[in-house]
């Protein structure tokens, strides 16, 4: 009967690593890659020339630096205690700041841009910038589709 048991636990370990192997596995997210496949489509979208973006991606990714600061205060918001009404009060606060401070930033840059680019443009870069993340999304929830 030893013999048996030895025999069915080597089983369940091959059939468990068996599994883990044919998991599909997530492309892993590379920073670089998204801001350059980003900057490639907001410059054809809105349809900028060298010397415009140029000008302009210095100062996006001066704006993209301070949102990211914004963003990285959001991830550790996750960790609130649902049970204490005055931590959840306090959540909420502080994640409508940070909105606020992102609106900001927001309008900061796109006056700054507008000083670089005819307003026409900032505005196809903000439209592109969108549909650039939406299909990023799209993307990412395909591949987490069974």
């Amino acid at each position: 009967m030893d013999m048996f048991k030895r025999y069915v636990a080597f089983l369940l370990v091959m059939f468990s690593v068996t599994v883990c192997f044919a998991q599909p596995k997530r492309p892993h997210f590379n920073p670089e890659r998204f801001e350059k496949d980003l900057e490639q489509f907001v410059t054809s979208k809105a349809c900028l020339l060298p010397n415009e973006a140029a000008k302009f991606f210095p100062l996006y990714r001066e704006m993209r630096k301070k949102q990211l600061v914004i963003f990285q205060e959001m991830k550790r918001q996750h960790y609130v205690d649902f049970y204490d009404d005055k931590a959840c009060a306090e959540a909420i606060r502080n994640a409508d700041a940070r909105d606020l401070e992102l609106k900001k930033i927001q309008k900061e840059y796109h006056e700054k841009f507008m000083k670089i680019l005819p307003a026409s443009k900032v505005f196809a870069i903000i439209r592109a910038e969108e549909q650039f993340h939406r299909q990023m999304l799209k993307k990412a929830f395909k591949h987490d589709a069974p």
